[in-house]
């Protein structure tokens, strides 16, 4: 709780700072980049894996680097394309094989296409949301479980949403928060069985930004 206040608190402060400054005018025509840090924190279900009755999996949460470029098509609506580096999770077990623990681990790329609309493109606080479509790709799958020897993950399509707002901290940068839920749906395929797994995660992300 102590972390949350002071978080909250030190977000306040950057408001504020942002609200004091003069105005990046974003327009038809910008470029705006903002990077930072993310955390993919999946809202995830299972089916059950192959034969075994009662068992499913659960994916843990993922931090990585992010970078993402929009470009202002109107004053009001931007084109946004969304980059990380690679993301990390676990796969555990859970019901019947909970007691395997951990089984697997994975990595993704989750690239984000959206349309995005400007509220207030001339103001200090400028709050956005955007609509997209994402596509997610899981490479270096490695099982570490004794009795799950191999695993591979099917990429995925999905469509994303978001919201999030930029603040100014001054003449030529701004802060940035984001969060964003895609629909991830993938097929882990594995030497026990094959299990859909739903991993539709919460993504958020905390940077700075400039435009050009």
């Amino acid at each position: 709780m102590l972390c949350k206040i002071k978080f909250l608190s030190g977000l306040l402060g950057f408001i504020i700072i942002g609200l004091s400054s003069q105005a990046i005018a974003v327009s038809k025509g910008d470029w705006i980049t903002r990077f930072g840090g993310a955390s993919v924190n999946p809202n995830d279900s299972s089916g059950q894996v192959g034969n075994i009755a009662g068992s499913g999996v659960a994916v843990d949460d993922g931090q990585a680097l992010f970078i993402n470029v929009t470009y202002m098509i109107r004053d009001n609506i931007g084109l946004e394309l969304l980059a990380a580096t690679p993301f990390t999770h676990d796969i555990s077990g859970t019901g019947s094989i909970a007691g395997l623990g951990k089984i697997a681990e994975v990595k993704q790329l989750p690239p984000t296409f959206s349309v995005q609309y400007h509220f207030a493109p001339k103001k200090t606080f400028r709050p956005y949301v955007g609509g997209g479509i994402n596509y997610t790709t899981f490479f270096s799958e490695k099982a570490v479980g004794g009795t799950v020897t191999s695993i591979s993950l099917d990429d995925s399509w999905g469509l994303a949403v978001q919201g999030g707002f930029d603040v100014d901290i001054s003449k030529s940068w701004f802060f940035n928060a984001d969060l964003r839920y895609i629909n991830i749906e993938t097929t882990a395929k594995t030497n026990v069985g094959n299990v859909d797994v739903e991993i539709n995660p919460w993504v958020l992300s905390i940077g700075v930004g400039t435009t050009f």
